[in-house]
């Protein structure tokens, strides 16, 4: 009987080249050769798993949303108790560029959207807001919650202000990489927003949110 094979480790470790081209060089000029060279494997392979630049894109794409998820999961938790606070606190937090993971995440989904809105133009159409409309969603829900148990006032749009504060999250995140502020600095800002959207009396939450890697070399 043939042996089985699994593919997915090949197709992403390839993906993965992609986005690690994308956090560095920018994804303008990158071509399968240069993703193959990055990944260690030759280009026949890299066309055998993905038969065009579009599907070598989305699939980086999905690997890239895995990532970012991974992240928000695991900012949320480091607060503590989860609460519409913490994760909305959480969610934000976990995609401000703030350490040298969630730099990378950032620029990788810099390149990824600079190339698709600036060149891939049906690409945007049906596949660019997905993981920002998510998170918007979740951010809404959220504030939505809040508001139901008294910590938000009533007369805020939950759907309007998650738009906001993603907005303003994005932003902080740009003002980070180019050097306008730190990390620090944009969790600073973040933080007096939420304390202005959340009347809750809880203290309030730290400032920096620690990463996996950050508790894993605690003893």
């Amino acid at each position: 009987m043939p042996k089985r094979v699994d593919h997915e480790p090949r197709r992403r470790q390839i993906g993965e080249a992609l986005l690690r081209i994308a956090s560095t060089r920018g994804l303008q000029s990158a071509t399968m050769r240069e993703v193959a060279a990055e990944a260690g494997v030759s280009l026949r392979l890299v066309q055998y798993y993905f038969h065009t630049k579009e599907q070598l894109l989305l699939t980086a794409l999905a690997y890239l949303a895995d990532q970012l998820t991974e992240r928000v999961s695991a900012s949320i938790r480091a607060l503590g108790p989860v609460t519409s606070r913490t994760v909305v606190y959480g969610t934000l937090t976990a995609v401000l560029p703030t350490d040298e993971e969630s730099v990378r995440l950032t620029r990788a989904y810099t390149g990824f959207y600079t190339l698709v809105f600036s060149s891939e133009a049906e690409m945007a159409t049906r596949h660019g807001a997905t993981y920002p409309d998510k998170l918007e969603s979740l951010l809404a829900t959220h504030i939505a919650a809040a508001q139901e148990a008294g910590e938000v006032a009533a007369d805020v749009a939950p759907a309007l202000t998650a738009a906001a504060l993603l907005a303003l999250t994005n932003g902080l995140g740009s003002s980070v990489l180019g050097g306008q502020r730190d990390g620090a600095g944009a969790l600073r800002i973040l933080h007096d927003q939420l304390g202005r959207l959340f009347h809750t009396g809880e203290p309030s939450i730290p400032a920096r949110v620690q990463t996996p890697a950050h508790r894993r070399g605690q003893t």
